[in-house]
């Protein structure tokens, strides 16, 4: 890649929530093949069905896939979890790093999620008010929630509209 190349162009970022999207319970969602013993011990969250193949496919198209989670779970916890499925995330934000850098002794309550802070232009969650937050503060959101065998290929068109938009 030349230097001209990688000036110019910036990887269009996605990101993932974790809790109801890329984690999700056996009794409603398709899963992944449970972790062997003991790993199932240590991690024990469900990753959607697809998940890994979805993530590695929009890497693959030129895409920077980050986790951007509300939950308190550690970066090196889920880097580590997401390893055993083949899966290297580009960046993680939790609810540390979220109220450290949007929060920041704001007196006002910022949303849960401020994916534009991070300069994502895609954020998939399953919660509708991230869905309304993303309306106020001008970012796009792709909401999953139930199960949906075609959920992949409609990320992946969203993607796909946004980006041709840049």
């Amino acid at each position: 890649m030349s230097e001209h190349h990688s000036l110019h162009e910036q990887k269009m970022r996605i990101s993932f929530d974790l809790d109801e999207v890329l984690f999700v319970s056996p009794l409603d969602h398709k899963t992944e093949p449970e972790l062997r013993y003991p790993l199932n011990k240590i991690y024990k969250e469900r990753v959607r069905l697809g998940a890994p193949q979805l993530i590695n496919d929009l890497q693959r198209l030129g895409y920077e896939v980050w986790v951007y989670t509300s939950s308190f779970r550690t970066e090196r916890y889920i880097r580590r979890l997401f390893r055993w499925y083949n899966i290297h995330f580009d960046g993680i934000i939790n609810a540390q790093r979220h109220l450290k850098e949007v929060q920041q002794g704001r007196n006002e309550a910022m949303p849960q999620k401020v994916p534009t802070h991070y300069r994502i232009s895609l954020h998939v969650d399953d919660e509708s008010v991230v869905v309304t937050y993303g309306k106020i503060y001008g970012f796009n959101v792709y909401q999953l929630d139930a199960q949906d065998d075609e959920w992949a290929q409609k990320i992946i068109q969203r993607a796909e509209e946004i980006r041709s938009r840049h």
